[in-house]
């Protein structure tokens, strides 16, 4: 096997074979990028200690600055993906201890940056595991630009930091988005109800392009709140999904959902075509979406 020695002023690896990806992209003006398939970050914002912030060796590309960890895509892999997988390798970041929040992509055409911002929901203390940091630290959001940062991380610092109050949470009407397919969901609503769940399971794994959802950026990974009401309260929770059974009106549970979780400080849609429940989440500072917003989402 033979393994590439890099270049000066190229990331490298402490063992094994280059990466296909692992190559500089030249742009029309003879900029260099590195990443022949992109490249992504993890943004790992932590509610009490700050960002993770890595201090680049010399020897890198703009070495001396202060980023974020990340590197270049591999071919086919997506951005959450190689975020968390160097950030991980840079940083022992436990992929684990990550939500991931939103992905804003720098887009240059023949060249992209990722940036996946994340929540840590549990506490890790970063290592260095390669060769390309001098030290890790955790740093105050009002503190980041007091550090030398690399140029990339500094143009988009203030919009990114900008979003990290923004926390979306979309709150589903189950018995209404149920109630719009014909599918037999009169025959067996909890049945129904709990495919609906998983689908969302799965929704809440991939993201929600941010356009629907009237957010910048490119995509959002919104908490998921469900609620059920009737027979269908017997449904089994799923990973990604919060399922709130409801013990009296289920558009009194909702309108209860939305109020508490606006009042918190989230962006939260509700999902629901029924109209008067619309009023009353509107009342309350929510935005609604019907229930052909949703079945597009998870077509």
């Amino acid at each position: 096997m033979t393994v590439e020695h890099p270049q000066p002023g190229e990331p490298r690896r402490p063992h094994g074979p280059r990466d296909p990806g692992d190559a500089w992209v030249v742009a029309p003006d003879g900029t260099q990028y590195w990443g022949r398939f992109g490249a992504a970050g993890l943004l790992a914002l932590d509610p009490q200690r700050g960002v993770l912030l890595q201090h680049r060796v010399l020897w890198s590309h703009f070495g001396g600055t202060w980023a974020l960890p990340g590197g270049a895509r591999h071919q086919g892999e997506t951005a959450p993906d190689a975020a968390l997988r160097e950030s991980h390798e840079e940083a022992g970041v436990p992929a684990a201890a990550i939500t991931p929040r939103l992905i804003s992509v720098f887009d240059l055409g023949y060249w992209s940056y990722a940036t996946l911002v994340g929540d840590v929901t549990a506490p890790f203390e970063p290592a260095i595991g390669d060769p390309e940091s001098v030290e890790l630290a955790w740093t105050p959001v009002d503190q980041v630009e007091s550090r030398p940062l690399h140029p990339g991380f500094a143009a988009s610092w203030a919009r990114l930091r900008g979003l990290l109050g923004v926390r979306p949470v979309v709150v589903v009407d189950a018995a209404n988005v149920v109630g719009s397919v014909p599918d037999g969901w009169w025959k067996d609503r909890a049945g129904a109800a709990q495919r609906l769940i998983g689908r969302l399971g799965v929704l809440a794994c991939a993201g929600v392009p941010a356009a629907a959802l009237d957010l910048p950026e490119h995509t959002w990974f919104p908490e998921w709140v469900v609620v059920v009401e009737g027979r269908a309260r017997g449904v089994a929770d799923a990973g990604g999904v919060t399922v709130v059974r409801a013990s009296g009106s289920g558009d009194d549970a909702i309108a209860e959902q939305a109020a508490r979780l606006t009042a918190s400080g989230h962006a939260v849609t509700v999902v629901t075509s029924d109209r008067g429940l619309a009023a009353r989440v509107t009342d309350a500072g929510a935005n609604v979406r019907g229930t052909r917003w949703l079945l597009d989402q998870l077509d």
